[in-house]
């Protein structure tokens, strides 16, 4: 009886002790995530969604009091700049963190709408990132975005045909022009269907990366160098578009590529249709898929060719880490962004997600280079790039390029001298209006 009476105290007592240690358990976890930080990171759709959650795990392994709550925008880049902009007009509170295209940081400077980061990303830091990801996110002496990547124009070539004839990598524009004239002559009978370049020509921003490079090649930019006025109408910017219209367009080109954008410029070179193609780095994974290519084991690349008394540029693509100037978290933000920027976390990217370094020294990491022997080809492409115009007014700079560059490309018969001064007298009015702002 004794034994049944002890037995049952003892059952008891586990039962109330279970009980409480539940509780304290619960009520510790209660705490727990109440004191946690949450932040709010507006993003475009991954192309490596489990890259990225592995990505945001390892930070809220390192960093337990903070949480990433993630908003997954449009996929066009346009619609998530709507999405971002209405925002950060509204100045909503939740939103602490989110990417922005590198053309996108002087508009939210100019607006208020980026914090300032130079406290937090200190000029010995930035030291270590490609400068032109470092210029990209710059306005007006002050840096407003952190690099998470690069990508930059490139030239793909087939490495077999011009092996064929003799030729190495063309060095200038006219050069890969005799180049192209040649091979497409030697192959006409095998390969009627061969052409010398593809690229992007269709009216969208594509248009102005590939056409920046033309003329930055040719000594010559879009801008003046305080972005004050517009410099198409110049001799050398002239010039530069003549050359594609006439050489590039109509000799070495189909009809076609004045709608061609990234898939379409792509699909013409890995069906083996084109000698030279222009493109991002993620061509290359493309290019060297059996799946997708028909040409794997003879493609390579290289630096954007240029005019004669020229130098080699390439159109910057890639993203950048902002911080809202209304989030109420900036130093948690910042944490989560220099996490996601250090060497350990974009040796990751570029391992498992393909994703060009903006980091120097990553470039000369052995694992890195044996996962993407491409990199060290890619590197001193890099080292080329150019930001597109840094103004506030960019999108409308940039419809107006959009629109001259189409025109003047697709009718041969327009002037181009004509087109160009009518097309600064619109870009001006804008540039204009960010002057007397200041």
């Amino acid at each position: 009886m004794k034994q049944n009476t002890v037995r049952r105290f003892l059952s008891s007592l586990f039962l109330t002790c279970h009980v409480i240690f539940w509780f304290v358990c619960t009520s510790f976890a209660q705490v727990t995530n109440t004191d946690a930080v949450i932040l709010h990171f507006v993003t475009m759709k991954a192309d490596n969604p489990k890259v990225w959650d592995e990505a945001i795990a390892r930070f809220e392994q390192a960093h337990p009091n903070i949480k990433i709550e993630r908003e997954i925008a449009p996929h066009s880049s346009t619609a998530y700049h709507d999405l971002l902009t209405q925002k950060l007009k509204n100045r909503d509170r939740s939103m602490d963190l989110f990417f922005m295209d590198v053309i996108w940081p002087s508009e939210f400077a100019a607006a208020g709408w980026a914090l300032r980061l130079d406290e937090y990303f200190t000029s010995p830091e930035r030291s270590h990132f490609l400068n032109a990801t470092i210029e990209a996110g710059t306005y007006q002496g002050h840096v407003y975005g952190v690099p998470s990547r690069i990508d930059s124009g490139m030239l793909y070539y087939r490495k077999d045909l011009l092996a064929k004839y003799g030729f190495s990598p063309p060095v200038t524009w006219e050069e890969l022009v005799r180049q192209a004239k040649t091979i497409l002559d030697g192959e006409r009978a095998r390969q009627p269907a061969l052409r010398g370049y593809s690229g992007q020509f269709k009216q969208y921003e594509g248009l102005v990366c590939d056409m920046l490079e033309f003329v930055g090649s040719h000594n010559s930019s879009f801008l003046s160098k305080d972005s004050t006025r517009s410099n198409l109408a110049s001799t050398e910017t002239t010039k530069a578009v003549q050359f594609v219209r006439e050489q590039i367009i109509q000799q070495l080109a189909t009809p076609a590529v004045l709608t061609y954008q990234e898939p379409e410029s792509l699909a013409v070179f890995v069906q083996g249709k084109a000698v030279f193609h222009r493109n991002w780095p993620y061509a290359w994974g493309l290019a060297s898929d059996p799946r997708h290519s028909k040409i794997v084991g003879n493609v390579s690349v290289t630096v954007l060719p240029h005019f004669q008394n020229g130098r080699s540029v390439s159109a910057l693509g890639g993203w950048l880490y902002g911080i809202s100037a209304y989030s109420q978290h900036p130093d948690e933000a910042w944490t989560f962004i220099e996490f996601m920027t250090s060497v350990k976390m974009q040796k990751y990217f570029a391992l498992h997600a393909s994703l060009a370094p903006s980091r120097i020294s990553l470039y000369s990491d052995p694992e890195i280079l044996q996962a993407n022997p491409q990199y060290e080809d890619l590197f001193p492409v890099f080292q080329t790039a150019r930001p597109r115009p840094r103004t506030p007014v960019y999108p409308m700079v940039s419809h107006i390029l959009q629109r001259y560059f189409s025109r003047v490309l697709a009718f041969p018969e327009t002037d181009i001298m004509e087109e160009a001064k009518e097309a600064d007298r619109q870009i001006n009015r804008f540039l204009k209006l960010v002057k007397e702002e200041n």
